[in-house]
């Protein structure tokens, strides 16, 4: 898998989720086979640029692998700025948010509202591309409404103007996240142009990718929610399409070692106050099959130390080890 002038590891990537996909996690799915991994969504607003959580975002100190980082709004003169900006701060990759479903970010006619202006997604791609000596991809949904799958016609947009990559996720806009995604649009969107297509949406194992990459004839994937508590499954794809064998799911000893090694990454690099309060959720996504009652979550998440957090994890997976030691083999 090519991006202009980068090569990837793999056609496996890890897609940009706000509050979720920071360095830590990014990193981690990166050790874990992740190809590429792309950096949480950072606004074209130049106001909110010298926020904490705006540097944060375009902290890409000691990162390992291709660096891209993905930008969202509405003005062509301001996503270009934001491209600009980001570039000097080490991004290698553009990405361009028009996939986005939220409220918050469609409301302010970024991310997938975008999709009902095609003459607006060209000025910004234009801009964009226009700006930067470095590759721009884009993500985008298969368009605004059911009745209104203009996926192939943003695709052909974005192929004529200079986009290096384009990743599609099974929905429209007014899907959000509900039902189930659909690839037959990405299928055609593949067929209609010659750039990389990446299929997105719904990849929760590695039996799902196959036959992703069978419905689509997609050039990569991307995983979202899939790898959210389970960094593992970038690896676990990469096997079985290389082997056609499912790798097994990661020990109990591994999911302590990776979970502890990540809780304590967010710790140093959000502060231990923030880093107690977002580790919460990723604590939830890796202990979902293990804590189906979610006794301990509920415990969890009223610890407001982040050495008492670490204390605890540990203490609980002894016992979980224990448990399981004491489990007759079937």
């Amino acid at each position: 898998m090519q991006i202009g002038q980068y090569e990837l590891d793999n056609n496996l990537m890890l897609a940009p989720m706000a509050g979720v996909t920071d360095r830590p996690f990014r990193q981690m799915c990166k050790r874990l086979g992740a190809g590429l991994v792309v950096s949480e969504m950072l606004s074209s607003n130049p106001k909110v640029w010298n926020t904490d959580k705006s540097k944060q975002r375009m902290d890409h100190t000691g990162e390992s692998g291709i660096r891209s980082v993905q930008i969202a709004g509405a003005d062509p003169q301001l996503m270009a700025q934001a491209a600009q900006l980001n570039v000097s701060n080490g991004a290698q990759i553009i990405d361009i948010n028009m996939g986005c479903p939220a409220k918050k970010v469609n409301k302010k006619m970024a991310g997938s509202a975008l999709l009902q202006y095609p003459k607006l997604v060209e000025e910004i791609i234009q801009s964009v591309v226009n700006a930067v000596n470095v590759p721009v991809t884009l993500k985008i949904r298969t368009g605004w409404n059911q009745d209104n799958r203009n996926g192939v016609e943003i695709a052909k947009i974005a192929e004529n103007n200079g986009i290096q990559s384009l990743a599609v996720h099974g929905r429209t806009k007014a899907c959000m996240y509900k039902g189930n995604a659909e690839f037959e649009t990405i299928a055609k969107i593949k067929q209609s142009v010659s750039i990389p297509v990446v299929a997105n949406g719904d990849i929760n194992c590695a039996l799902k990718a196959k036959e992703v990459l069978d419905k689509t004839n997609a050039d990569a994937l991307m995983i979202g929610r899939g790898a959210q508590g389970n960094p593992w499954i970038f690896r676990e794809i990469l096997h079985y399409l290389n082997t056609g064998v499912e790798l097994p799911a990661p020990t109990i000893d591994e999911v302590r070692s990776v979970m502890l090694e990540h809780v304590s990454n967010v710790h140093h690099f959000h502060g231990d106050f923030m880093g107690a309060r977002i580790a919460r959720k990723h604590v939830g996504w890796y202990l979902a099959d293990h804590d189906k009652e979610r006794v301990f979550r509920a415990k969890f998440n009223l610890i407001e130390d982040a050495q008492e957090q670490l204390d605890q994890l540990n203490t609980y997976f002894e016992k979980l080890a224990e448990c399981h030691s004491m489990t007759p083999a079937a």
